[in-house]
């Protein structure tokens, strides 16, 4: 039996974390149970003894995943058991990735596999705040090599108050939602969005953030010790040719650091003067000689990036030629599709997004069907990354994390701006596909879809843009360079990704990956005052072409509107068996949709025109309609009786039109004066207290003859 080790945490809140190492999944190199209120996270992590020859990178890979039994429900569809991974799921597994990757050792290549198992859920825990934590405990106990421990906790702001790992309910109240990873010294990883909120409360949160992070760090490290697990396994997964390395040196830096130095914003050119540089060592090279070519690919790329990094560092410039804090030349065009609902091209440089806005019913909306959460979704947003928006031939295999991710941080970036659900009837979906990429294509498509918003229509309250920062930083001499609007390259070679959103109000989303330790606030608020420059710039630019929504959709978008009816009228309007609004939808050639929220009927109409909509609408205002005294209505005769006719003046409503209300002149029988099915103009004249039935009148509408005024 082993041994059972379990540690405490506790919350700013008072709230209770436990770790528990010892029970479960023994097989795996480190295992432990996460536990806060009923969640419980079951983390494995396995790596392999040896690693593959000739690899240059760790392959590691994190999946999180949530068993839907965890929450008492059974999985939908037709093989009723989990499967591929949902994109919430690949969210969270890309969180807990973002922060474990940087934290490995550069030289350890061996496969990695971190697997994060919901095994119980408490509706008041969010487990994703918990998932790198359990992650990186269960590298703590094991024998595999890691710079950690690290965590992951999430930060709202809530009434002006920051709450650490708050429940789903003030999460969904709150005006910023992030989540930070750190370790017990640096921040390295964020992600959230806000509701306009400012630079100096983002590094407020922040700073909450880390201080709950340390605590929890600090029990990992000492549950490691409990267990015995602080000596680490021995490797070699690297080759070495230190003459081959001098060599290089010495005859490829000064001509890599002179190729960088031209400062050519075409990156197609920047890369064939490096690859001539490359080929023409390797043609150098004495041929009785063999070289590791394994080792000359890495010992080239390794100089490259200190040739451009020093550059940077030393001549204060950058690789395409611009200012730290200049952002590349843009052009926006919006309504380029004449057939979507609206449409927008954004192109920055050498990165460029067609976004298309599509509008749809509450019949389009996203089924959400997890362990978790259950409803739907009526705003999506879709990013597409083929092979040729960077020249390269790659097949379609669907969107991969990275799209996932990138979508996801577009789509928090202008949820913020979008009208209410209560006020918005309809399903939004935008699609940006990326044709060129040089660098923050997310970025692009923030500010296409912002853009494709307006041309479509829809009532956002603010344009939305967004700006990729970098940095390049020396530990040794304590210089660093903040890069506004980075490039591919800047992106590789740098230290920092930092994309910030927002209106010109405030921020609505980031999200920041750091590689290198001992980023202070400083520089963070540095990153962040420029990114807001920035955001200023291209914002301005955005205006230039489109300010506002357009006033009205175009011609060909689908017309939709939403109100509300009481309660005891939706069974009126849906009638029996659906009859009643089967025929409305038949006869009008309109979508209508009800559904009951908060004790009352919303009422959604969807039609392809504006008059088939007004013919349902006034169908359906009239059905629920309260009959008024002294309003004149269009009635149509249903039945003839002796004393008079009923007549049907609002859908569902009768009244009794007597014989001596029908004109003024005295009638002796019915016979022949009205019809059934006749329509004619009636007015209510009274309605019975007792009984509730309605008197109409026919005669007080027509002019009244003199030589009766004695008669009533």
């Amino acid at each position: 039996m082993s041994k059972i080790v379990t540690k405490s945490i506790k919350m700013p809140d008072g709230a209770e974390i436990t770790i528990e190492t010892g029970k479960l999944a023994k097989q795996a190199d480190g295992s432990v149970v996460v536990r806060m209120g009923n969640t419980m996270l079951l983390a494995t992590v396995v790596s392999a003894t040896d690693a593959k020859e000739d690899v240059d990178f760790l392959p590691l890979s994190v999946d999180y995943q949530e068993k839907f039994a965890s929450s008492g429900k059974i999985p939908g569809g037709f093989l009723k058991r989990e499967g591929k991974l949902s994109d919430h799921e690949v969210l969270i597994s890309r969180l807990v990735d973002r922060a474990l990757r940087p934290l490995f050792p550069d030289d350890y290549h061996a496969e990695t596999q971190v697997m994060i198992s919901m095994i119980s859920h408490d509706d008041n825990v969010m487990p994703d705040s918990l998932a790198a934590l359990a992650a990186s405990a269960a590298l703590s106990v094991s024998d595999i090599p890691f710079n950690g421990p690290i965590s992951e906790v999430r930060v709202v702001k809530n009434n002006g108050e920051f709450i650490v790992n708050p429940n789903k309910e003030t999460t969904k109240e709150s005006e910023l939602d992030i989540i930070v990873a750190a370790d017990k010294d640096n921040i390295m990883m964020v992600e959230g969005e806000m509701k306009e909120v400012s630079e100096a409360e983002l590094l407020e949160a922040m700073k909450v953030a880390h201080e709950a992070i340390k605590v929890q760090c600090q029990a990992q490290i000492e549950l490691a010790e409990e267990v015995g697990s602080t000596e680490k396994r021995e490797y070699s997964h690297e080759k070495s040719d230190p003459e081959l390395l001098e060599k290089m040196q010495s005859e490829l830096y000064p001509k890599l650091y002179a190729a960088v130095s031209k400062q050519t914003a075409d990156k197609s050119v920047r890369s064939s003067d490096v690859k001539a540089i490359k080929d023409e060592f390797m043609e150098s090279l004495p041929e009785d000689h063999e070289y590791d070519a394994f080792l000359l690919l890495q010992y080239f790329k390794k100089l490259h990036k200190k040739a451009a990094r020093n550059f940077v560092l030393d001549e204060r410039k950058r690789l395409d030629g611009r200012d730290f804090t200049e952002v590349r030349p843009i052009t926006c065009e919006v309504d380029y599709l004449p057939s979507a609902h609206g449409s927008a091209v954004f192109t920055r440089g050498e990165t460029q997004s067609l976004t298309s806005c599509t509008l749809g019913t509450k019949l389009d909306e996203q089924m959400i069907d997890g362990a978790t959460e259950s409803g739907y979704n009526k705003f999506i947003l879709h990013y597409n990354f083929p092979g040729f928006s960077t020249g390269e031939v790659r097949p379609n295999r669907g969107p991969g994390r990275r799209e996932v991710g990138h979508g996801n941080l577009a789509l928090r970036a202008l949820k913020q701006v979008l009208p209410a659900d209560e006020v918005n009837p309809y399903t939004i979906r935008l699609v940006s596909d990326i044709l060129e990429s040089n660098g923050s294509s997310s970025m692009a498509t923030v500010c296409a879809g912002s853009l494709a918003l307006m041309d479509t229509g829809v009532n956002i309250s603010g344009p939305v843009s967004g700006i990729a920062m970098g940095m390049i930083s020396d530990a040794e001499t304590g210089k660093y360079a903040i890069l506004s609007d980075i490039l591919g390259d800047e992106d590789h070679l740098g230290d920092m990704d930092f994309k910030v959103t927002g209106t010109a109000k405030g921020i609505t989303a980031c999200q920041m990956d750091i590689k290198v330790d001992g980023l202070s606030y400083q520089v963070l608020e540095e990153a962040l005052n420029q990114a807001k420059q920035g955001r200023e710039h291209i914002l301005g630019v955005m205006n230039e072409v489109v300010s506002q929504p357009r006033e009205d959709y175009k011609p060909h978008v689908p017309r939709s509107e939403k109100f509300s009816i009481p309660k005891d009228q939706i069974g009126a309007v849906i009638g029996p068996g659906g009859k009643v609004i089967q025929e409305i939808q038949k006869e009008t050639g309109a979508t209508v949709n009800i559904e009951e929220v908060n004790d009352e009927g919303i009422v959604s109409v969807f039609a392809i025109d504006k008059a088939a909509m007004d013919a349902a609408v006034k169908r359906i205002k009239n059905i629920v309609a309260v009959p008024e005294v002294g309003e004149v209505y269009e009635g149509k005769v249903k039945s003839i009786m002796p004393f008079g006719a009923f007549i049907e003046f609002m859908p569902g409503k009768d009244g009794l039109l007597h014989i001596s209300e029908i004109k003024w002149e005295r009638l002796e029988k019915m016979e022949g004066v009205l019809e059934v099915g006749e329509e004619i103009t009636v007015k209510l004249i009274g309605i019975d207290k007792k009984t509730g039935k309605f008197r109409l009148s026919r005669k007080v509408l027509l002019p009244k003859p003199e030589k009766n005024t004695e008669q009533n």
